[in-house]
């Protein structure tokens, strides 16, 4: 398994990647309230929690704070103990690594234009409103003859 970065963490809940990087997200925070497997079971409290962090703090102290390395980093702690006592979230955890980072960020933006000649106004970027172009109308080089 990849190394899941804090870098990463702390990304993912501040929102990096859109709509793919919030589904990454609420992916992981499933994933993190699952119960514990059998293995990890096996070194519980009198009370039958286990005796190290399933995540779910982590993942309630990083969506709160996602800037504070500190909790990216406990998060990251985290999931990489219980993965290593618990081999069914292990398998799940690299499971949902591997489509976070095939997912695509969402946040790149790719202009193209071809065809020639452009009459007027071009504009380029991502999620513009609003916008109105007054211009005036000319007849191009070929209407005019």
């Amino acid at each position: 398994m990849d190394p899941i970065t804090a870098a990463a963490l702390a990304a993912l809940a501040g929102g990096l990647g859109g709509e793919a990087g919030r589904q990454a997200w609420l992916g992981l925070t499933a994933l993190v309230r699952r119960p514990f497997g059998r293995a990890a079971a096996q070194g519980t409290r009198d009370d039958g929690t286990p005796q190290v962090s399933s995540g779910e703090l982590e993942v309630a102290g990083l969506e709160a704070e996602p800037a504070d390395p500190m909790r990216a980093q406990a998060l990251a702690t985290a999931l990489g103990v219980r993965a290593a006592l618990d081999r069914e979230f292990r398998v799940l955890l690299d499971e949902w690594w591997e489509r976070a980072q095939a997912a695509p960020s969402g946040s790149g933006v790719q202009n193209s234009i071809s065809g020639g000649t452009q009459n007027g106004p071009v504009l380029q970027g991502r999620d513009f409103s609003s916008i109105t172009f007054n211009t005036k109308r000319t007849a191009a080089p070929s209407e005019r003859d």
